[in-house]
């Protein structure tokens, strides 16, 4: 009897009978191919690359070989002249052939032919696509030159004693001393001088230029004067020393040439150093950057002048009219800003004037100066990514520690030898990065020319693993983010795509291969496993396709199911991705009628349609600001009414909690309003985001905003301001911080200089951890000026799991790594988030000319037509039926067009014994001694009051037995306490010490109760709860297709442009939305 099982290949156990005739012939034909990164690292090629190249103390030894044996055969060579006896006679075959004895030509051919294979054996492991680079590079020529004769003669017996010129094998020797002392630094992980290597190196540069000298002249000189190699040394030192003597000259016409050249050589080599990077700046090198540049490494590839980039002399000093790029670098720690901003602009121009073909990548701070630099290719404007970045932080979690993975180089090797899987598949996804290739070039994607993104994404996906996210058109310079179903792929297109490393550097392995290796082919990693012919057994009926037909929210969609009267004899199943769109199963959401809409009476639909509109901003308060599709009112609120805890003649509130709002809010405090903080309302604001789910936005100012700002807000719904700073409690109350949904601290411009730099984030640390303690269940998203500092945050002097955190740090740092922070709690969640992070968004932008345009568009700075915008999803118990990420692709993709490219997963934190038994002592202990506390007030026992002041608890009177046990409890503590062992004794002190700790948090409860009460506001909002957090969060990008979803997990979204779906036709729709913005648009002042 034939065995199905192992013909038919496994399928999940609830699979539909339908999806095997109709959808998802993926599963039936599964043809996705396993992709490799970094050329397949455990083939033999790379093990050898592993010895020879990548470890330091292996490749030490070989290099320490190498070195050995370039001197062994210059040695050679110098044994070989003295003891040939040169013929008389001025005939030029005297330099042709040389006499060379048996044994020391057996010696020179058993050195060429470990050189020669030694060095096409590093060729070819250091080999990237271009052979080429290899053949052509100075090293492998004079290898050739020398190995290569040695070897013929093996064959040809008659050239044994053709010349050789062995002596230049002392610049191969050279070389490899080069190399040496870098991995001898890597090896001992000390840091050597860089005076002492800049010597060194001379020195070898000088012997090498005197032996080439000796040897060629004491060579050609041999139809002349017949040199021997001490007059041949003679005559170098006295030549090279400038003083001349003339007693020992060279006669022949070649040896004359020979010495002209070498002079030459000498005058070039001597004084030139090449340098990757020239650091020009003003001042004085500070100790961190000195520190930086005495490690070898960075020693011959850094050089640091001291000069002006408004000086042409300096520019001409660092070879600016060569550069390949400019990097100009503003002063964030200045105090004032714009004062900084200045500097930068005029350092832009005048390189710009000096080197007009020079590239220039330019930082600046504040967005209304962004428009003087227009000219520079690439621009960097840290308030607008940051305020940006925060704000999307309020509604698509942990974004910017998304946006940071992605803008940071790694290989996905951090948290790979922790014993957390938390930390190995969080660092694994955050070696994913962005990558372009064109389409008919690819493997990723050249099948999918004609056919629609969406199609081609999910599948890309689901054969490769790779998230196609964007894509240029060849005649257009903008980038497109998920265009949409519609959008058809051409030949000629460029793919923006996240992947682990890029395309060039994988390696495929396709169906017939992974027969060969008789690896099982089974994607579906469930707990059971079913062949087909059980599973058509199994079923009674088929299942119909079931689509969710209703149009989902922009920022919280929800996959449904079927509903009730079927979901017991049907199975949800979803549609396949359409190679090419149809327009009648595109579930477009008309977000220009919003949905909300829909669910209100028709009483609230009118009094809504009244209040809102959607439109551009009709007030700009910088110049250069992308204008963005936004939410609005239809007339513009009066200054005194975005003053939020002042009354005036049009409403008379005073606090956050007499306005009613039916979201929670979101609280920005900052110094200033600054320009870029419109920049933090526009995208809480956009067309995109329905009105049912907008925030109220509540800013808290330590300085009051002109008036400019406010002519700019005054458009938005619901955003107010307040003059306060979050150092009062009586301001965090009145703004709503008890029923506040995110609070954002801004870091202080005044704040960031200080005499000691880290310090610079000191106020602002402490004031969160105040925050922290006194509204644990607030969600605190908070920047930094020195990412080092987030260390701080949340900060637990005990906490073990903090100080695991602390160690993993180390190691990680230790091993090289860019990201090394990346585990920290905070920085993980996204709680904490420091500008500093996206420098490496400019230097990425050097090599990935496209990484600031995509950013943008992320972040929702600019808005291009037809380019998609990013936002979230949370799974729940609905929801888990798709199981996993690949049916999650597949569900969006067929549905309503989405891509997804992340997850946000928040696990449970796991205690150690000692921290869960700390807990559940410290919330028995305070439960029972609140209550013996109130039972003995209730029977006037006053004397003993003084010893539990602080016990607040009060509203627990509806639990009589509670309240009995509590009190026994008690009682027996207090009577049997002198009996008890040392062991009992010593557990009543901690359970002291716990009563002391949770009498501290309910005193600081209490303090907060109390000026609620004193400003008149309800206590009702205030939370109380534990400040243990037993949770943890992170990010997965771009996880594998297997990865199973799981409940409360958020997914990041990058959807289609609504208006891109919009009837050509009918363009006064979208005239008609912005007519009334438009009439009363003001002009933009300076």
């Amino acid at each position: 009897m034939v065995d199905l099982e192992s013909e038919v290949p496994p399928l999940p156990p609830r699979y539909r009978f339908r999806d095997l005739l109709l959808g998802d012939q993926g599963w039936q034909n599964d043809d996705r191919v396993q992709v490799e990164f970094y050329m397949n690292e455990n083939t033999f090629k790379e093990r050898l690359k592993l010895f020879f190249i990548k470890n330091q103390r292996s490749s030490l030894r070989i290099r320490l070989f190498n070195f050995s044996l370039k001197l062994l055969s210059c040695l050679l060579y110098i044994i070989r002249v003295l003891l040939e006896n040169p013929s008389q006679g001025d005939e030029w075959s005297h330099i042709i052939w040389v006499n060379r004895s048996v044994p020391l030509w057996g010696l020179q051919v058993l050195v060429a032919l470990i050189s020669l294979f030694e060095t096409i054996l590093l060729g070819y492991l250091s080999y990237k696509g271009n052979i080429w680079e290899q053949i052509l590079r100075i090293p492998f020529i004079l290898e050739i030159i020398n190995a290569v004769p040695f070897i013929i003669s093996i064959f040809w017996p008659s050239l044994r004693n053709l010349f050789v010129p062995v002596f230049l094998n002392c610049w191969l020797a050279k070389h490899a001393l080069e190399n040496m002392i870098n991995d001898l630094h890597r090896a001992i992980q000390r840091t050597q001088s860089a005076m002492f290597n800049q010597v060194l190196i001379l020195i070898s540069t000088l012997l090498c230029l005197i032996f080439t000298c000796i040897c060629g002249i004491q060579h050609l000189e041999r139809i002349g004067k017949k040199l021997n190699l001490f007059d041949s040394l003679y005559f170098c030192i006295v030549t090279f020393s400038t003083v001349g003597f003339g007693d020992v000259t060279p006669e022949t016409w070649s040896s004359k040439l020979f010495v002209v050249i070498m002079i030459c050589v000498a005058l070039v080599v001597l004084p030139i150093q090449d340098y990757y990077v020239v650091i020009l700046c003003p001042t004085e090198m500070d100790v961190q950057v000195r520190r930086v540049l005495q490690i070898p490494m960075w020693s011959q590839r850094v050089i640091y002048l001291q000069g002006s980039a408004l000086k042409d002399q300096d520019l001409l000093r660092a070879k600016m009219d060569d550069a390949e790029a400019c990097f100009i670098l503003s002063s964030r720690c200045e105090v004032d800003r714009t004062s900084s901003d200045h500097q930068t602009i005029l350092r832009a121009w005048a390189v710009k004037d000096f080197a007009p073909k020079c590239p220039l990548y330019v930082q600046i701070l504040k967005p209304e100066n962004k428009f003087h630099i227009k000219f520079a290719d690439h621009v960097v404007c840290e308030e607008e990514f940051k305020y940006a970045m925060l704000a999307l932080n309020c509604i698509c979690p942990a974004t910017s520690t998304l946006i940071t993975l992605l803008v940071h180089t790694s290989r996905g090797q951090e948290g790979q030898q922790s014993p957390e899987q938390w930390q190995k598949t969080y660092g694994r996804c955050s070696g994913n990065e962005v990558y372009h290739i064109t389409l008919e070039e690819s493997t990723f994607f050249a099948e999918y020319e004609g056919k629609s993104f969406t199609y081609a994404s999910f599948h890309a996906h689901k054969k490769y693993g790779v998230c196609l996210i964007g894509v240029r058109r060849e005649d257009n310079k903008n980038i497109l983010l998920n265009p949409g179903p519609r959008y058809i792929m051409n030949a000629t297109d460029i793919c923006f795509y996240i992947n682990i490393t890029k395309e060039e550097n994988s390696a495929f392995k396709n169906e017939d291969q992974q027969k060969k290796s008789n690896v099982p082919r089974s994607f579906y990693h469930g707990p059971s496993r079913l062949p087909v012919h059980s599973i058509i057994a199994s079923m009674g009926t088929v299942a119909i396709d079931l689509q969710d037909t209703s149009c989902r929210s922009a920022s919280g969609p929800t996959l449904s199911l079927p509903t009730e009267g079927i979901k017991e004899i049907r199975r949800p199943s979803i549609a396949p991705v359409l190679e090419v769109a149809d327009t009648s199963s595109i579930q477009t959401c008309d977000l220009l009628s919003d949905q909300s809409e829909d669910e209100t009476t028709p009483d609230e639909k009118m009094s809504s349609n009244l209040e809102y509109a959607k439109g551009y901003p009709p007030y700009s308060p910088y110049i250069g600001s992308s204008p963005t599709f936004c939410h609005l009112l239809h007339e513009k609120v009066p200054f005194c009414c975005l003053r939020l805890d002042k009354s005036c003649q049009h409403n008379y509130y005073e606090d956050a909690k007499a306005y009613g709002f039916k979201n929670k809010l979101i609280i920005v405090a900052a110094e200033t309003a600054g320009n870029g903080l419109y920049n933090f309302i526009v995208p809480l604001r956009a067309y995109y985001r329905p009105k049912k789910e907008l925030n109220p936005i509540v800013l808290l100012l330590d300085n009051p905003p002109d008036m400019h700002f406010l002519d700019a807000i005054c458009w938005f719904p619901m955003v107010y301001y307040m003059v306060g700073s979050i150092d009062n409690l009586d301001d965090l109350l009145r703004c709503g911080v008890t029923f506040a949904a995110n609070m954002v601290v801004v870091d202080k411009e005044s704040t960031m200089s200080a005499e000691e730099d880290y310090m610079a984030d000191a106020k602002t640390i402490v004031n969160v951890q105040t925050l922290f303690r006194l509204f644990s269940s607030l969600s605190i998203i908070t920047e930094l000026t020195h990412p080092a500092n987030m260390r701080f945050m949340q900060f637990r002097a005990k906490d073990c799991y903090s100080l695991a955190l602390s160690k993993l740090e180390k190691k990680e740092r230790e091993r090289g790594s860019n990201l090394a922070f990346m585990f920290r709690l905070p920085f993980a969640a996204g709680r904490v988030f420091s500008i500093s992070m996206l420098d490496t968004l400019l230097y990425q932008s050097f090599v990935k000319d496209y990484m600031i345009s995509i950013t943008r568009l992320l972040l929702g700075l600019d808005t291009t037509p037809g380019s998609g915008f990013l936002c979230s999803m949370k799974i729940t118990e609905d929801d888990l039926w798709i199981r996993t990420y690949a049916r999650l692709y597949q569900k969006l993709c067929s549905a309503t067009g989405d891509v997804p490219i992340g997850i946000y997963r928040t696990e449970s934190q796991k205690l150690t014994t000692s921290e869960s038994r700390e807990i559940t002592s410290q919330s028995q202990i305070s439960i029972s001694m609140e209550e013996w506390e109130d039972t003995k007030d209730c029977k006037e026992h006053g004397h003993h009051r003084g010893n539990h002041r602080n016990s607040t608890s009060s509203d627990q009177s509806d639990h009589p037995l509670l309240r009995r046990k509590s009190l026994q409890w008690a009682r027996r503590l207090s009577r049997k306490g002198p009996k008890h062992s040392g062991k009992t004794a010593e557990k009543i002190t901690q359970q002291r010490l716990n009563l002391y700790r949770r009498s501290e948090r309910q005193e600081l409860a209490e303090l907060v109760k109390n000026r609620m009460k004193h400003l008149g506001l309800s206590t009702v909002g205030y939370d109380e709860m534990n400040d243990h957090q037993s949770t943890l969060s992170y990010i997965l990008i771009n996880p594998s297709p297997d990865t199973r979803l799981e409940l409360n997990d958020v997914v990041y979204l990058i959807r289609p442009d609504p208006l891109a779906y919009l009837p050509n036709s009918d363009p006064s729709r979208k005239h008609s939305i912005t007519t009334a913005a438009q009439d009363s648009r003001e002009e933009t002042q300076l």
